[in-house]
């Protein structure tokens, strides 16, 4: 995965634009931080997000995250291997270990999202 590909919201989570739809993860800085994570629970196929609405959460063995939507949109598709195996999460967090795939309300929503040089200076201050 080309990491300049992937916008990334301020609560860390990457965003891949694919037409009129989107796949969500949590990013690599995220992971690292949260350690070994045990257990994911997503929002269900066809629910409707406001844009910072929670659609799921990820649990490690050293705190539960509430994830909240990047951009408004619908639930199309949840990763199940990822819920079966949240480890993905760790071990490939912008490939294997994806969340969501979300249809797009409004495109431009995007806009308002870091690009990857954006979000390392972000997650550096």
């Amino acid at each position: 995965m080309d990491e300049a590909a992937l916008k990334f919201s301020e609560d860390h989570l990457w965003v891949l634009e694919m037409g009129e739809t989107i796949r969500v993860g949590l990013s690599d800085y995220a992971q690292e931080q949260l350690g070994e994570i045990i257990s994911a629970t997503m929002g269900e196929v066809g629910r409707f997000l406001e844009r910072g609405e929670t659609f799921g959460e990820v649990e490690s063995q050293k705190t539960v995250v509430e994830l909240s939507s990047p951009i408004t949109g619908t639930i199309r598709a949840v990763n199940d291997a990822m819920v079966e195996d949240p480890t993905l999460i760790n071990v490939d967090p912008y490939g294997k270990g994806w969340l969501v795939e979300v249809e797009l309300d409004d495109p431009e929503e995007l806009d308002q999202l870091m690009n990857f040089d954006d979000y390392e200076t972000f997650i550096e201050e």
